[in-house]
């Protein structure tokens, strides 16, 4: 396959992903979907084939599946549907599969209803010294690992749980911005997720009653005391906006400043929260979970940071346009679920 040729660097955009399925640099079991190729993005859709594992992993110098067979419980078939357990890990072999050409790097993360139920998903590639990350010049398949943990979850081939964005050569960070959270915006503030409720469809969209999942959270004095082991949801203090010629990612703040994490899905397309999308004041919704010990949030905290980045060129298509379950958003909780 011939070099991917750009004049400059940057994370390509829909019309040259699409230009890499074409080609055949992407690849699929299945004929594409119609609306797979996000505005800076790939989602990223399950096989049928997926095995129930006693232990995440790293390849190192094998192949995933030869790791697989140190680690298997028992192999699934979700051509029927098959619901994975919150507190079990998963690997998942993935429709996709990439031929990358010379000069391009590729990082997948979560896509963004995948992190508010709380599943957390990595990609793993034969060979792969690190999760989520893809080398220049890989060759070969795709897994995702799946590890439900607030809520179990029922997945079919199809199911989008993550999605992947390329890059070329060594694009420069333009700017970071500090994110804060919002514990002062109404009178409910976020959710926190249900223990004991029940599984949740992937691919039911507006299908859930939230009340059955989630408990709303009121707030006094602009505090949040977050107990180890719990899931919220939450909304930045101010609002997110991603110019139409840069994309963005949300990562981790030190962590000095606070023992949690925040936001499994990291991507931000072009167009984001912009007027020329039609969608200004796009809350950013943040995952939030503790580690060991109970931490006590205040409003406006910084919780995460903002990484942008610019495109090779201005994508044919921006984050919004033909509609979407999370412009113009505030808090909200994710498509699966109808209004609270």
């Amino acid at each position: 396959m011939s070099a991917f040729i750009t004049a400059t660097p940057g994370i390509l955009p829909c019309q040259s992903i699409e230009s890499l399925i074409a080609t055949g640099a992407i690849r699929s079991q299945t004929p594409f979907d119609a609306d797979q190729v996000q505005p800076a993005s790939l989602d990223l859709r399950l096989s049928d084939t997926c095995w129930r594992v006693r232990a995440s992993f790293l390849p190192g110098s094998r192949k995933v599946e030869d790791r697989i067979a140190d680690v298997v419980m028992h192999t699934l078939d979700l051509s029927g549907g098959e619901v994975l357990e919150k507190g079990c890990v998963y690997i998942a072999r993935l429709q996709e599969s990439l031929t990358l050409p010379k000069g391009l790097i590729a990082r997948a993360n979560p896509k963004s209803s995948t992190g508010r139920v709380d599943v957390f998903v990595r990609l793993l590639t034969d060979q792969g010294a690190s999760f989520d990350d893809v080398a220049e010049g890989y060759e070969g398949p795709l897994y995702l690992e799946i590890a439900p943990q607030t809520f179990s979850i029922l997945v079919r081939p199809g199911t989008r749980l993550n999605q992947l964005r390329l890059k070329a050569g060594e694009p420069p960070r333009l700017e970071t911005r500090s994110v804060g959270v919002d514990l002062q915006g109404g009178d409910i503030v976020g959710f926190r997720g249900r223990r004991h409720a029940g599984v949740i469809d992937l691919d039911r969209i507006d299908g859930h009653d939230p009340r059955d999942f989630w408990e709303p959270l009121n707030v006094r004095r602009g505090e949040l005391l977050l107990d180890p082991g719990e899931f919220y949801i939450l909304a930045s203090s101010d609002a997110v906006e991603i110019p139409v010629d840069q994309a963005a990612e949300m990562t981790p703040i030190d962590p000095s400043v606070g023992e949690f994490r925040v936001h499994y899905a990291g991507f931000f397309d072009p167009g984001f929260g912009t007027d020329e999308a039609h969608g200004a004041g796009s809350k950013g919704v943040l995952e939030v979970r503790t580690h060991d010990t109970p931490f006590l949030l205040e409003h406006g905290q910084i919780v995460a940071r903002l990484v942008y980045e610019p495109l090779t060129e201005r994508p044919s298509r921006l984050y919004g346009e033909g509609g979407s379950h999370y412009q113009r958003q505030g808090l909200k909780l994710s498509k699966h679920f109808r209004s609270w």
